[in-house]
């Protein structure tokens, strides 16, 4: 059977967000998600992790100012030093908190950088990062992310991404597979999560349109799931999505797929 983690970002958004741990754990959940852990310190992360007896399974690295705009900056060659210095203090959070990946998001295209540029930077931020991370035994994650919903974002395609990893040629580094990403982007869900198993080590799902919980849309996820676990999937799936109405109301899906 699947695992799913609560992304603690878009569920339970109805309640602070250190209240969140609570409601997930009450919903049955055994596993959390969320974007960034840096606003609160280690250490409150851990107890609320710890008294609802959760996992941590996934957060991100730094990815800029998010509430100015920014998706992540691994992509700029104006803010090396910014991503580099943002990769320590993750391994810190992480290590604190038992998190055995982090995901790197690769940010919007700055404008008047050339593609070679954009390629470059990011090419040499995986690297070290990669690095870094292997020496702390995380594993570091990159995640395509639909031209829709950001538009710009640079790294928005499995085969780009996969052709990325080959280039920095890192055994810890693989993908963040977003369903609901992918299915806007590209399709071929099932085809891809096929070919590409070995290499995906976190899948992250919505459905589309709208990005609410699954069942709501197009995407036939009761059809995917099953494929997982024939496939061999054993990774957690985050439950990245905006409830349609409240998150409890909406997680009847979980029965029925």
């Amino acid at each position: 059977m699947p695992r799913f983690a609560a992304n603690l970002t878009m569920l339970f958004n109805e309640v602070p967000f250190l209240d969140r741990f609570e409601k997930a754990a009450a919903s049955g959940f055994q596993a959390v998600e969320f974007l960034f852990p840096y606003p609160y310190p280690v250490q409150e992360l851990k107890t609320r992790l710890q008294s609802h007896n959760l996992k941590l399974v996934l957060h991100n690295l730094p990815a800029g100012d998010w509430d100015a705009g920014d998706r992540g900056i691994a992509c700029d060659p104006r803010r090396v030093d910014e991503f580099r210095a943002g990769v320590p203090k993750a391994i810190e959070y992480a290590t604190q908190l038992g998190v055995p990946q982090l995901n790197c998001l690769a940010g919007k295209a700055p404008a008047g950088v050339s593609p070679q540029d954009l390629h470059d930077t990011l090419l040499a931020n995986l690297k070290f990062a990669a690095a870094e991370l292997k020496k702390a035994g995380l594993k570091l994650l990159t995640e395509p992310i639909n031209t829709f919903d950001i538009p710009g974002f640079y790294l928005n395609r499995t085969e780009q991404a996969l052709r990325l990893h080959d280039e920095v040629g890192a055994d810890n580094l693989f993908l963040q597979h977003d369903l609901y990403h992918m299915q806007r982007m590209e399709g071929e869900l099932a085809a891809t999560l096929k070919k590409h198993l070995s290499r995906i080590a976190h899948i992250q799902i919505a459905d589309n349109p709208g990005r609410n919980e699954p069942g709501t849309g197009e995407i036939n996820y009761k059809y995917l799931f099953r494929l997982l676990d024939e496939i061999g999937y054993s990774g957690w799936i985050g439950c990245e999505y905006k409830p349609a109405t409240t998150t409890e109301a909406g997680l009847g899906w979980r029965a029925t797929h």
